[in-house]
Formats: structure tokens, C-alpha cells, sequence
């Protein structure tokens, strides 16, 4: 019989209840008995793998990874930024292959979440979850912005063929709030309207391709695979472009020295590269929507881990050998290195089209993260912890339709609202310590129920998972070490979680247990009437 809690406080065991953990074998049943639609087979995932992972970052990091940071704050890694990303890979596999082992032992929706509920207990999921809301959905909002910039930048290449108006909008509908003082400092002819007082901002392309985002994956899982698969070739096709075009203009001079900073370069190099690769956890979330979860999971994971790679490296050896980057390097190569090494070289041809491939790498990464956002909403209303209302499907579309829109319209609140280069900083951390909690999570499952069947086991484990929370630590360390208001910003965002939980979270629980037990003591009623 369920145990009966007189009042929905925390006044009674309140630690025995707040590590309570939820057994997988009831996860499974809640998935099977009214879960999403399984759509999603191995290709789809590694489409979705890669279509997350390869975004802003190879389009714009690899720049400053490899040359160093204007303002000298980053060393630069030089031609051995090759190196720079085996490593940043390496990092993340440890990571991955953990993932992997829950993703087959529990697919459900939930990710890192659902791993923790099953390991750590209640309180622990919560603020999972709470986490992989910093790292999904402010995420979103920043990638939103960033894909607002390259089409703003893109749609100027046209100004001879556009409306003025069109090809070079105004200053105030295409930026956030925070970044018109600054505008306005740097250019005192730009007049914003005003609204108390205050310059009045709406990214409005931001808020378009959210828009259109959250209709595509209202529609399932399985339409909006088929446009991240589209978004996936035109990225690559332009990436492959760069790399071809680009190694006819190799200069080998360029390569020496192999590595001007030193181990201090490549290292430096390797943490900004290991934000290139974060992405792949997203697929964890969308478990229960996989045909065959068990095979075709670590298949995913590992192999867009691997293809992405293979691509990050194809990049930087040809970038690397088009431009020196030992020394200074043109502003125009840190904000968008293969579009500036294809017009120093005069190909402004396939610069344009790299322009393309930018904005269909942001798209892909925009659906994911979305989709990795609903999904960690929606195992945590199973779970009871907000609105079961989210949990209603689309009566046609078989979606968590609801809960993808109220994601979409928080995203523009936020567009118009945060401070995205501070919110862009905090999902960092908040990619860390999910990561470091899945990998924790499997050596305590490994000891609390080794019995279960894992379809994937991480090898050579407890040395992967604890190489997996060296790695994530030592870079959440690093980061914390530098100067940024993130590092004091994200405790303050686990304690807002913390209070939402005990005046929400933990009362919800207490009351939907008090509503199983009463209605088992009803079903021993009428067994005993009987």
C-alpha cells in the first residue's frame, strides 16, 4: 500500500523522501502505457546528432580557437588545433558512452534527468532538470540571436538587388535590448524609438525562426528530422565546398610552428572546441521516440560524435594552412574564418554560399535544442513537478503540441528580455554538471542494481565515468578560475531552483501520493466489501 503523508510539507522524513528514487522499471511502464510516438530510427538520430552539433561553433569559434581572442583573454591554438579537438573529443566520449549505457537501460524522455531520478533521487532530478533548462532553453534563445545575426549579415550581401529597408533593417528590429546602449554609444546617428524612457528593441528575425522552429516540431518528430536532415546536407555540402576549394590555396609555411603557445594554445583551443561538440546529449532526450532504442542509441551518440570530428579536423587543417595564425590576425577572420579565408582568396562565391551553410547549421541546432527542452518538460510533468496538463498529446500529430508552444513563447519573452551574453555563459556550466552527473549516475547504478540488463555497457568502466567527471570538471574549474559574472550567477540560478521546488515541487509530489493512496485504501474497500 502507498504510504500516506498527513500534510503536504517536508516536516515528515523529509530527507528519506527527497532521495527517493523512481524505479526504471515504472519509467518504462509510464513510457509504454501513453508515451510519444516512436518515429526515429538510427539515421534520424545521427542527423539530429549532427545537425545539433555542428552549428556556430565551427563556423565562428574555430576562428578564435585557432588565432587566439582579440582582447588577448584566449591563447590560440594554432595548427594544432587539430590536436585541440581530439581532445575536446576525447572529453566528450567519455560523457557520451555514459549516456549511451542509460539511454538503452532507460529509454524514455527526460535525458540526464530521468537518469538522475533513477540514481539520486527526487531532489536531484529536480534540479537536473532545472539545470538542463539553463542549457536547452536559454540556449535556444542565444542560438535564436546568433541566427538573427548571420541572416541579417547574409540578406546585406544583396543590397543591390533589395529594398534598402530590407537588405539593411533597422538597428532596432534586429537586436536585444541590452545591445542598444551600446549601439547607440558606438553609433550616436542611430535613433531607437522609446518606450518609458527606455531604447525599445525587438529582434524581430529572432523571433520569426522560433516561430517557425516550434510550428515544424508541433508538427512531429518525423517532419522536423526531414528538415534538420535538409539542414544537415546544405551544411555539409558548404563545409565539404570549403574544404576542397580551400586546399588548392594551402600554404604548408602556414603550419609552422605546429603549436606557437605551446601546450598552454592547444589546451585553451581545446576548451573553446569542447563547446563546438555540446549537442549530443540532446539525443538522450528524445529515447522514447526511437523505433529500436537499444541498438540504434549508442549508434547515434558515438557516431555523430565521430562524423563531427572527422569534419572539425577536415576544417581545421585547411583553415589553419590558408591563414597564419601565429602571429595577428584580421577582425574579420575571428567573427567568420572559412567566409574570410574564401574572399582573401577571392572566391567571394563560395564565401556566400559558407553564409548559407551558417544559417542551415544554426536551424539544425534550433530544432534540437527545442525538441530537448520539450522533452525534459515533459518527463518532469509525468513526474508531477509542473502541470500535467503538459503531458496531453496533439490528437493528430501525436506531440507534446502545448507544452512545445509555451517553450516557443518563453523563448521570445526571453529574446526580449535576457542578457544573452550572460545567459550564453551560464548554459556552459549547466552542460558540465549534467554531464558530470550522468557519468556519477552510472557508477551508482552499477552498484545499487547491477542486475538490470544494459543492451550497451561503457567500457572499462569505473575508469570512463571517472575520467568523464575529471574531464567536465577540470573545464567547469577552468572556467570558473576566469573572470565572469556566470561563475557567481549560477549558484544563484541552482538556488532559485532549489526554492521552486520546496514550496512547489516537493508539495505537488506529496499531494499526488496522498491521491494514490487514498485510492488504494478505496480499491481495499471495495475488495473487502466483495
Amino acid at each position: 500500500m502507498a504510504e500516506k503523508f498527513h500534510r503536504a510539507t517536508f516536516t515528515r522524513n523529509f530527507l528519506k523522501t527527497i532521495t527517493k528514487i523512481k524505479n526504471p522499471d515504472e519509467m518504462l511502464a509510464e513510457a509504454k502505457s501513453g508515451g510519444l510516438e516512436k518515429t526515429l530510427s538510427a539515421l534520424d538520430l545521427i542527423i539530429l546528432g549532427v545537425g545539433a552539433i555542428i552549428g556556430s561553433g565551427i563556423f565562428a569559434v574555430v576562428g578564435i580557437a585557432a588565432a587566439g581572442s582579440a582582447d588577448g583573454s584566449s591563447l590560440g591554438a594554432g595548427p594544432g588545433l587539430v590536436i585541440s579537438m581530439i581532445i575536446a573529443a576525447i572529453a566528450c566520449i567519455f560523457s557520451a558512452l555514459c549516456y549511451s549505457e542509460f539511454a538503452t537501460m532507460i529509454p524514455v524522455a527526460g535525458g540526464a534527468y530521468t537518469y538522475t531520478f533513477a540514481t539520486l533521487g527526487e531532489f536531484a532530478a529536480w534540479m537536473v532538470g532545472w539545470v538542463l533548462m539553463l542549457e536547452y532553453a536559454i540556449g535556444f534563445i542565444a542560438v535564436a540571436c546568433a541566427w538573427s545575426n548571420h541572416f541579417v549579415q547574409f540578406m546585406s550581401g544583396f543590397e543591390k538587388v533589395l529594398p534598402a529597408w530590407l537588405a539593411h533593417p533597422p538597428a532596432w528590429l534586429v537586436n536585444d535590448g541590452f545591445s542598444a546602449a551600446k549601439i547607440i554609444s558606438d553609433n550616436p546617428d542611430i535613433t531607437f524609438p522609446t518606450l518609458f524612457g527606455m531604447p525599445l528593441c525587438i529582434n524581430l528575425p529572432a523571433i520569426i525562426i522560433v516561430l517557425l522552429i516550434t510550428v515544424i516540431l508541433a508538427r512531429g518528430t518525423k517532419d522536423s528530422t526531414k528538415m534538420a536532415g535538409l539542414m544537415v546536407f546544405i551544411k555539409l555540402a558548404v563545409i565539404a565546398l570549403f574544404v576542397i576549394a580551400g586546399a588548392f590555396f594551402v600554404r604548408p609555411e602556414n603550419w609552422t610552428p605546429f603549436a606557437p603557445h605551446g601546450a598552454e594554445g592547444i589546451f585553451a583551443g581545446a576548451f573553446l572546441i569542447f563547446f563546438a561538440y555540446i549537442g549530443f546529449d540532446a539525443l538522450a532526450t528524445a529515447a522514447e521516440e526511437c523505433k529500436n532504442p537499444q541498438k540504434d542509441l549508442p549508434v547515434g551518440i558515438i557516431g555523430s560524435l565521430i562524423i563531427t570530428t572527422i569534419v572539425y579536423v577536415a576544417v581545421a587543417l585547411v583553415l589553419t594552412g590558408l591563414q597564419d595564425t601565429s602571429g595577428n590576425v584580421p577582425m574579420e577572420f575571428l567573427k567568420a574564418p572559412m567566409a574570410y579565408c574564401m574572399s582573401l582568396h577571392k572566391m567571394n562565391w563560395a564565401a556566400g554560399l559558407i553564409s548559407i551553410g551558417s544559417l542551415a547549421g544554426l536551424t539544425s541546432v534550433l530544432l534540437v535544442l527545442e525538441m530537448a527542452a520539450t522533452r525534459i518538460l515533459y518527463a518532469m510533468s509525468r513526474d508531477h513537478f509542473i502541470s500535467q496538463r503538459f503531458l496531453q498529446l496533439h490528437p493528430k500529430f501525436k506531440t507534446p503540441a502545448k507544452l512545445t508552444w509555451t517553450v516557443g513563447l518563453l523563448a521570445i519573452v526571453g529574446i526580449l528580455t535576457l542578457n544573452l551574453d550572460v545567459a550564453a555563459e551560464l548554459c556552459n556550466y549547466g552542460t558540465f554538471t549534467s554531464f558530470i552527473v550522468v557519468c556519477v549516475a552510472i557508477l551508482i547504478l552499477r552498484k545499487t542494481d547491477p542486475e538490470r540488463p544494459r543492451p550497451f555497457r561503457v567500457p572499462f568502466s569505473p575508469v570512463t565515468p571517472i575520467l568523464g567527471i575529471l574531464c567536465c570538471g577540470g573545464l567547469m574549474v577552468y572556467k570558473s578560475m576566469q573572470q565572469s559574472s556566470s561563475a557567481l550567477l549560477f549558484p544563484i540560478w541552482l538556488g532559485i531552483g532549489a526554492i521552486i521546488y520546496i514550496l512547489y515541487g516537493f508539495v505537488k509530489n506529496r499531494l499526488n501520493e496522498n491521491k494514490l493512496h487514498k485510492e488504494v485504501v478505496e480499491l481495499k474497500k471495495q475488495e473487502m466489501k466483495r
